[in-house]
């Protein structure tokens, strides 16, 4: 399926698409064996593990979609010279769609370790692979052509937070309508759903009813409940700026990393709609395209990352240089690592209003992707809090709402936000900033979700209410520190990690400066004490990590990955 000239992926399909020269096939033959298929073969299928990326010698490939309701979707059809595979197989992830051959056809198979080795080894040809592989993901997010089906109301609370958990990681998906399809609404009677609840139908053919984000995650293939032996090198809890930059560093030097997080990669920062402080990005990035391209960097690498998978509890009874890390898993897994650094960021606080639980995903979020800013479109909105990620917030909602009320306890904006965004917020003439003003009180229905909202103003006590159905909270966050109760990582007073100097023990033992009051224990990001709550600073902290875990290797023996040269 060509774009038309008015779909913007047009302009990009030479990219997406391009073709191999002889000679440039030539360079890619020593990292890939050939293999033949007759025609009418399947190479690959939608939801089984993908065997890697397949360059075309001779013949033709169709690449097709299956919606989960009996159709049967083309989307391109590839031939000599041009190559199949899109950013999953880099890691080996489920193929997102089905691949047949239309004719007899010669292909290159690359398997996800080569291909790998394929992009590092030949920069400039791993530079058009890689950038392929990331706008193909890209297009089959932006047109739903692959990926689960989800099935019922659009606007229901469970379809938003099921659409939620796949945007922010990266997994195209198809929404279907039940109102609007008559097969949709047949197959949602046939499986006892209720009007609210979503259907989701996987690529190998599973359904699953209204599922939870760990079921939904492992029917698509983005994780899986294999034990693991393996002694890695560096465990990373937390795939946010901190984790993701550590995890590019140390996987780029030769380490065997593990990254895991709860929901998805990104962390708190993935929900800035617009970044335009950070260095090298001077019109700004959004924080989810920051955290993908980091999350492809370092699966290029070979970081095998787990999401979602929890951290519960961290054993440090072995640690030390010749010694090891265990973690246990909510699944039930144990992890089993030299080095451990703590990147698990901060949980979402939420304000003491009452039935603020009701409305979560009913009209209440805690980030504005495109998917809300669509939901509010001309919709007066209530946005609380005066951070920067507040601020980059209100300025894109008032893009797209017909007014943002801004909520601030304190006097003003400039202790806690940048400069430019304090002037972007008072040049926008439908954002209205409501100083000194904290919400007091929400109302709404099981049917509708929220439907008013009411604040007061802490220095008159005047209050105001307005039919509100939108409601976002950036009120700061608490650091997520729980897992490590029984391990005997040292916190302040707020849970905070402490590192360096302040992690000290009374045996004598000085952490380096990222290190916690446990050896090969480190901490980078919002969850440290001290640290600047910037994304900058985050990526900063990660990657020094990096190094002070190589000295701390170095001091393993044998047995580390520092002392066999890497």
């Amino acid at each position: 399926m060509t774009p038309s000239p008015e779909d913007p992926l047009a302009s990009r399909r030479h990219q997406m698409f391009p073709l191999l020269s002889a000679a440039e096939i030539a360079r890619i033959r020593r990292f890939g064996s050939p293999c033949g298929f007759a025609q009418g073969t399947r190479l690959f299928a939608a939801g089984e593990p993908g065997p890697g990326m397949f360059v075309i010698l001779s013949g033709r490939v169709a690449i097709t979609q299956r919606d989960g309701l009996g159709h049967i979707v083309p989307i391109v059809e590839q031939g000599p010279g041009e190559f199949m595979a899109e950013v999953g197989q880099l890691s080996g992830r489920p193929a997102l769609v089905d691949g047949h051959a239309l004719e007899n056809t010669e292909c290159l198979l690359i398997p996800p370790e080569q291909l790998r080795a394929l992009i590092i080894a030949e920069a400039d040809l791993g530079e058009r692979i890689t950038r392929a592989l990331i706008l193909r993901r890209v297009s089959l997010i932006e047109i739903g052509a692959a990926g689960p089906v989800l099935i019922g109301c659009p606007h229901s609370q469970d379809m938003l937070r099921l659409q939620g958990f796949l945007r922010r990681n990266g997994q195209p998906h198809h929404l279907v309508n039940a109102n609007q399809d008559a097969d949709a609404a047949a197959l949602l009677l046939q499986h006892g759903a209720a009007p609210d609840e979503p259907l989701v139908v996987c690529a190998d053919g599973a359904v699953l009813l209204n599922p939870s984000e760990t079921l939904l995650a492992r029917c698509i293939g983005m994780l899986d409940l294999r034990e693991r032996e393996e002694l890695f090198d560096l465990l990373i809890v937390g795939a946010g700026p901190a984790g993701l930059a550590a995890a590019v560093y140390a996987a780029s030097e030769g380490l065997q990393v593990v990254v895991l997080d709860c929901r998805h990669f990104g962390g708190q920062a993935g929900a800035s709609a617009r970044i335009e402080n950070y260095l090298g990005f001077p019109t700004g990035i959004s924080g989810m395209a920051l955290a993908g391209r980091a999350y492809v960097q370092a699966q290029k690498f070979g970081a095998e990352l787990m999401i979602p998978a929890e951290a519960l509890a961290l054993d440090c009874s072995r640690a030390g240089p010749d010694g090891e890390l265990r973690l246990e898993l909510a699944d039930g897994r144990i992890l089993r690592a030299r080095s451990l650094i703590i990147a698990s960021g901060a949980r979402y606080r939420r304000p003491a209003v009452p039935r603020l639980a009701e409305f979560e995903g009913r009209g209440v979020s805690f980030w504005a992707s495109a998917l809300e800013a669509r939901l509010c479109s001309g919709a007066e909105v209530v946005l609380v809090g005066g951070g920067n990620s507040a601020g980059q917030a209100a300025v894109y909602l008032s893009q797209h709402a017909a007014k943002v009320h801004m909520l601030i306890r304190g006097a003003g904006l400039a202790a806690s936000m940048s400069r430019y965004l304090i002037d972007r917020i008072a040049a926008t003439p439908n954002i209205a900033l409501r100083l000194h003003t904290e919400l007091v009180a929400l109302d709404g229905d099981a049917q509708d979700g929220l439907a008013r909202a009411r604040w007061r103003c802490v220095k008159t006590g005047i209050e105001d209410e307005e039919p509100i159905r939108h409601l976002f909270l950036f009120v700061g966050a608490d650091p997520e520190t729980g897992w490590l109760t029984d391990c005997g990582v040292a916190l302040d007073a707020h849970g905070f990690v402490l590192t360096g100097a302040e992690a000290a023990t009374p045996d004598g033992y000085r952490p380096a400066a990222l290190e916690t009051s446990v050896p090969g224990v480190f901490a980078v990001g919002d969850v440290r004490a001290g640290s600047v709550k910037r994304v900058g600073g985050a990526i900063g902290e990660g990657a020094a990590a990096v190094a002070l875990i190589h000295q701390y290797l170095a001091r393993a023996g044998s047995n580390s990955i520092a002392s066999r040269g890497v």
